[in-house]
């Protein structure tokens, strides 16, 4: 495969990797305000249970110490396309300022955590739904 094929792949599983992370962080921040809003679709099982699987992986991940398949992914195409790292192009250049930080592996752990908890809190309070929501209940 040419290596610019390579290349476009390693950006499409970078962006991938950037939409999962906008669903997991979105997410939680529309049930909220969805709920807020008495938006029903918000509390849709569906919905739900995606997003508390989503976040259920990353921070078992976290704790096992694994790392992320994705970012394994998008490393072996990058490399097989000969290049290094993730010195590249606009677009991964600037998803990974946004994806990657330089910080201990317990800051991650710890951040992963606190969000997960969080998920868990809000899933407590607004559980998932099948529906509309009936006023008063």
């Amino acid at each position: 495969m040419p290596s610019s094929s390579l290349r476009l792949l390693a950006d499409l599983v970078l962006l991938l990797h950037l939409g999962i992370v906008l669903f997991v962080v979105g997410g939680l921040v529309l049930i909220v305000a969805g709920n807020a809003l008495r938006w029903s679709w918000v509390n849709a099982p569906a919905f739900r249970f995606a997003h508390l699987a989503a976040i259920v992986y990353v921070v078992a991940q976290q704790w096992l110490g694994a790392v992320c398949p994705l970012t394994t992914l998008e490393n072996w195409l990058r490399t097989q396309a000969g290049e290094s790292g993730y010195a590249g192009g606009f677009v991964e250049h600037w998803v990974q300022w946004l994806l990657f930080y330089d910080a201990p592996g317990w800051v991650f752990t710890l951040v992963y955590t606190a969000f997960g908890l969080a998920v868990a809190a809000v899933w407590i309070a607004f559980p998932p739904r099948r529906g509309p929501r009936l006023r008063g209940g």
